[in-house]
């Protein structure tokens, strides 16, 4: 036996050798738009005769190490002409590719088809990109574009409602989402309380959002990661484009800073419907702008410096005695550096700041809090070879937090000064990833990442007995604050409570053939901040809590598991995937929880668990003049919070209930035609079912007060949720040959004025005296017509 195995080890050896001692040198670049000088993220370089290939990184770059020979190669992405060449590889070579803009959508078959084959033996999953071509494709409210708007037309993402702001993704929370714009978090994506996203469409690039499947690299959240990078400027000559609407406008500039080496961009967009009601003798006012910049410079073929930044704030007027100012403000300097042709590397240094005030001058006060946060990330992608590849780095961020101050705002306001404790945290974070290729059929992404989270000293905190800030009444049978027994005091320094975490991650694909896939996926991940709130999406007054002594980490389990395939000459895609997702440390809150300005909010909480499982279909169709996607999300989130002792009921009797997120079924139906070169036809029609809520089940009389009777939590629902958008695109052909370029867009949103519930209350009928339902809609019908420019 053991003579057996020294010839098989033997014969193993002999037959690896040629492998080992084959020559091999590595071919890498950038790739690039001939018109503009752009990066592009996603370009698949394909060698069809390996079956092999490389897609480039989140700044255009790419590598891949081959045995020496000569080879053809074939670089394209969806969108722009292909590119077929013959290279010969014997020694390391850096090229540079440039791709043009193509117009005629049959030409990329060939090149859609090798992306498409590397996608399917890629083990990512659970992740959906778009551009912000297709993003501007989509009718919309008020026919702005929008990149919430559109993920929500995705599998397993959701709205919290018509007009409310944030998404959920596979069940979970809207704090639970990760979203980053050039690497910043955004702490509030809306505009407009959800009416509008804070993202100018003409200055995004691409989006990508991971549902799961998440790389090592990003940590911090439970639910999703949300990554969107802006355009970097055109280095070859000034553009100009933006769009007027029926109640915003926007305009983007860029241009080179130096030929061919540098560029900048600069965007704003501004609501301005509000202009109008003076008209009406209405004084209130609902506006906001925001400004994107962006400047980049390249140092030499090795070095690129990249400056960004967002500013945007909303303002709520109503007759100047409440005014309510909110709004995100983030910068980064980023430099990427080439160490070698296999060696890519980013450091960024990030400021993210999220600022909410509130001004009521008939009470004579101001308000204001928010969370600031001091990032600095350095990662690194190593490309080992074409079958292997590492991804690795070291990320910190400072937190402040101002839960809140209030201040009179003149001299005869009766309300005193009062500031609410500021909180501080460190969160450290440090990972390894590998996409590592084991064979032809099998390929996995693995990776670990230690999380190391401090909660530093504050002017002081509460001290409760037993540590115990929630008690629970036997004779009532409720929970209650507990009263503090004392304070303590810390200097900035010192350590409230600190946690570590090991972060599992790991993906797999196995190839059946070369259109179809099966995946699978392990996500472990530990989120240390959490969203105060008690709505179903957030609001501007919602404010984030770090771990510590009384809020504990929320901790996530997620598996996944995927069946993809290309059909029909790829012209055609399906994927499938079930998960289900577990969390601990669920926040819930106790009945009669108040929350607003409440500067010991350990006190209304308790620690509770969470669960999410579900069916998630995507049917794609790629080519021809008819386009589109149909996503389908059957699925169910709970969550509950049992007694933490045995004569406690826990929240709700500690049974599991619906969440706010849960949606039963969720249909989403995309579509695009392209009757000819003059007109354009895009739809969406979408319906998911009603929202969880809380009707009351009776009622009783107290000194002549009519007091509601509730029963168990989320036991009801608001009705289903459906509509149907349209749009037509007008492109003059005066177009053609003109450096000017425009074009019309006409929407309906909501075809059919479906009156869907965001609310519904219940009160007395002033004539009949009897009780009755109100049904509270945000939008019924709404068309509109944007005129959109180029230069």
């Amino acid at each position: 036996m053991r003579k057996l195995q020294k010839i098989l080890i033997l014969s193993f050896f002999i037959s690896a050798l040629p492998l080992f001692s084959q020559e091999k040198f590595t071919l890498s670049g950038s790739i690039i738009q001939a018109s503009s000088n752009e990066t592009l993220i996603g370009v698949t370089i394909a060698f069809p005769s390996l079956a092999t290939g490389v897609i480039t990184n989140e700044y255009g770059f790419y590598s891949i190490t081959l045995p020496k020979g000569s080879y053809d190669i074939v670089v394209g992405s969806l969108g722009f002409k292909e590119i077929r060449r013959r290279i010969d590889l014997f020694e390391n070579k850096q090229i540079n590719f440039q791709l043009q803009e193509s117009s005629e959508q049959l030409k990329e078959v060939v090149v859609t088809q090798k992306t498409d084959q590397l996608h399917i033996r890629k083990p990512q999953m659970s992740i959906n990109s778009l551009s912000a071509t297709s993003i501007k494709k989509i009718p919309v409210v008020f026919g702005e574009s929008d990149v919430i708007k559109s993920i929500l037309l995705l599998p397993g993402v959701t709205s919290a409602g018509e007009g409310a702001s944030g998404f959920n993704v596979r069940g979970g929370a809207a704090d639970q989402n990760l979203i980053l714009l050039d690497e910043a978090i955004i702490f509030n994506s809306s505009h407009l309380f959800g009416f509008f996203s804070v993202f100018n469409p003409d200055a995004i690039k691409n989006l990508k959002l991971y549902k799961g499947g998440i790389p090592a690299k990003y940590g911090g959240r439970l639910s999703s990661v949300l990554d969107i990078y802006q355009k970097e400027g055109n280095s070859k000559s000034f553009k100009m484009s933006g769009g007027i609407g029926a109640v915003s406008s926007r305009l983007l500039l860029e241009g080179p800073l130096k030929q061919e080496k540098g560029a900048f961009l600069i965007g704003g967009r501004a609501s301005y419907a509000h202009l109008f009601l003076p008209l009406f003798d209405n004084k209130n006012k609902a506006y906001f702008y925001d400004l994107n910049t962006k400047l980049n410079y390249k140092l030499n073929d090795n070095n690129n410096i990249l400056l960004s930044g967002y500013f945007g704030r909303d303002v709520f007027n109503i007759s100047e005695n409440f005014i309510n100012t909110y709004g995100n403000s983030v910068f980064n300097f980023r430099w990427n550096h080439l160490f070698s042709d296999q060696l890519f590397s980013n450091l960024s240094l990030i400021y993210s700041d999220y600022f909410y005030g509130l001004e009521l001058d008939f009470v004579g006060f101001k308000w204001n809090s928010g969370i600031r946060n001091f990032n600095i990330k350095y990662d690194f992608k190593h490309y080992l070879s074409n079958t292997f590849q590492l991804n690795y780095g070291l990320h910190n961020i400072y937190h402040y937090f101002n839960p809140g101050e209030i201040k009179p705002n003149r001299e005869s306001s009766g309300i005193t000064a009062d500031k609410l404790t500021d909180k501080y945290a460190n969160e450290f974070g440090a990972y390894i990833d590998a996409e590592h290729n084991i064979s032809d059929k099998l390929s996995f992404q693995y990776g670990l990442r230690w999380s190391n989270f401090i909660r530093l000293g504050q002017d002081e905190l509460n001290i409760y007995a037993h540590d115990n800030p929630v008690i629970f009444n036997e004779e009532y049978q409720i929970y209650e604050k507990a009263d503090p027994i004392g304070t303590e005091s810390f200097k900035r320094r010192d350590q409230l409570a600190t946690y570590n975490a090991l972060e599992p991650r790991i993906s797999l694909a196995y190839t059946i053939n070369d259109n179809s896939s099966i995946k699978a996926s392990y996500n472990h991940m530990v989120q240390y901040l959490s969203l105060i709130s008690n709505t179903s999406s957030p609001t501007p007054l919602d404010v984030w809590a770090p771990s510590g002594r009384y809020v504990k980490p929320q901790l996530l389990d997620q598996y996944a598991m995927g069946y993809f395939k290309n059909f029909k000459d790829n012209e055609y895609s399906i994927e499938s995937e079930v998960y289900y997702k577990d969390i601990s440390n669920r926040i819930d809150y106790i009945d009669g929880a108040d929350l607003i300005a409440n500067d010991a909010i350990e006190q209304v909480f308790l620690n509770g668990e969470a669960r999410a499982y579900g069916l998630e279909l995507l049917f794609r169709k790629q080519e021809g003049a008819f386009k589109g996607w149909l996503s389908y999300t059957l699925s169910k989130s709970e969550q509950r919070t049992p007694g933490r002792m045995a004569n406690e009921p826990g929240i709700n009797d500690g049974k599991w209930y619906d969440s706010a997120y849960d949606k039963t079924h969720d249909i989403s139906l995309n579509t695009s035609y392209e009757l000819n070169k003059k007109w354009s036809f895009n739809g969406n029609f979408i319906f998911q079912t009603g929202q969880p809520t809380n009707y009351p089940t009776g009622q009783y009389q107290f000194k002549n007060l009519v007091i509601p009777i509730y029963g168990n939590r989320n036991e009801t629902r608001l009705p289903n949720y459906h509509r149907l958008d349209l749009s037509a695109t007008l492109t003059p052909r005066r177009n053609e040959g003109r450096k000017w370029k425009t074009e019309w867009v006409f929407s309906i949103y909501n075809l059919y004025n479906r009156r869907n519930a965001a609310s519904i209350n219940f009160s007395q009928n002033e004539d009949t005296k009897k009780n009755e339902a109100v049904r509270t809609s945000i939008f019924g019908l709404v068309p509109s017509i944007t005129y959109n420019f180029k230069f």
